[in-house]
């Protein structure tokens, strides 16, 4: 009875892990050789203006590239890396939490968006544009109400100490293993929340959303999965959708705009907490920075296309 579930479950975490170690793998070995050459501190002092902008170390700069180039877990294993020497707060790490959450996967998801339409230049002006905003708003949202102040408790915290490569590579190895134990329980989450009806709940709330947001009912649906499961399984759908002739050309524009700053919102989520971030920036002010961005971005397509439509009715 439930050797079916089990395999199923199996199967899945170890496509998903794969996959990661694909990426993963070479990511921690270009960054480790960068790091022996001294590219870290290269790199950190070139994207420093930014991590000031944020306030945050500029050490973090390389976690921001790395989340960028790759994926949220490798940006997590540089990030525990690289705060082993820091003592950041619960404000800084959900900045830079956000800066993870919508800046991640740049060349793979925007190579996505373009399958569905969607060009790169909006791709990464709402990833990394959105995401230095979104981050520089919390960032003087939270100084100016001395708001989460406090230290933060990082999940993967280690003692600072000199290291021989096997050494080094003992570490990576066990965060290794690590991620795959938390993949297994998130993918185990994700079935039961759907089992319990969740993601039906969600979409039922969220649907006066979308009407102001101008999305019709149909992309909403895949929107959905988008913002449950990511940005790739919504956009894999809205291809079938596309091809039928179901969504316009708006609607999937509008849809993959508001994926791009807020996808996988409970997995993605649930990994930045394990990093000691707070819900209310990386969830709550992420969806109402997506909402207020893609009613803006609507707003400006409706007023074009009733620009546009001015001459035709004219002529009639």
């Amino acid at each position: 009875m439930f050797i079916k579930p089990i395999k199923s479950v199996f199967q899945e975490v170890s496509q998903v892990y794969l996959t990661l170690l694909k990426v993963m793998v070479p990511a921690i070995i270009v960054v480790k050789i960068l790091d022996l050459l001294g590219g870290t501190q290269w790199l950190a002092a070139i994207l420093a203006p930014f991590m000031e902008l944020v306030g945050l170390p500029e050490q973090l700069g390389l976690v921001w590239a790395t989340a960028i180039l790759t994926n949220i877990f490798t940006a997590m294993v540089v990030f525990v890396d690289v705060t082993a020497q820091l003592e950041l707060s619960v404000a800084q790490v959900s900045v830079i939490g956000i800066l993870i959450l919508i800046s991640h996967s740049v060349p793979i998801e925007g190579a996505v968006a373009k399958m569905v339409g969607v060009s790169w230049r909006l791709t990464i002006g709402l990833k990394i544009g959105g995401g230095l905003l979104l981050a520089a708003l919390v960032n003087w949202l939270y100084t100016a109400l001395d708001y989460q102040q406090q230290a933060a408790v990082l999940l993967w915290q280690h003692e600072v100490k000199e290291q021989t490569l096997m050494q080094w590579g003992l570490d990576q190895l066990q965060m290794l293993i690590s991620i795959f134990f938390i993949i297994s329980a998130l993918i185990i989450l994700l079935r039961i929340l759907k089992k319990i009806g969740v993601e039906s709940l969600l979409q039922k709330l969220l649907s006066p959303i979308f009407k102001l947001l101008d999305i019709t009912k149909d992309a909403s649906n895949i929107t959905i999965t988008g913002i449950t499961l990511g940005l790739s399984y919504g956009a894999g759908l809205l291809i079938s959708e596309i091809k039928k002739g179901h969504i316009s050309k708006k609607d999937v524009l509008l849809s993959i705009s508001f994926l791009s700053l807020a996808h996988s919102l409970i997995e993605d989520t649930l990994l930045i907490l394990l990093l000691g971030a707070d819900v209310v920036a990386i969830l709550w002010l992420r969806i109402i920075f997506a909402i207020v961005i893609v009613a803006l971005l609507a707003k400006y397509i409706a007023i074009k296309e009733s620009i546009l439509l001015k001459p035709m009715s004219k002529s009639q």
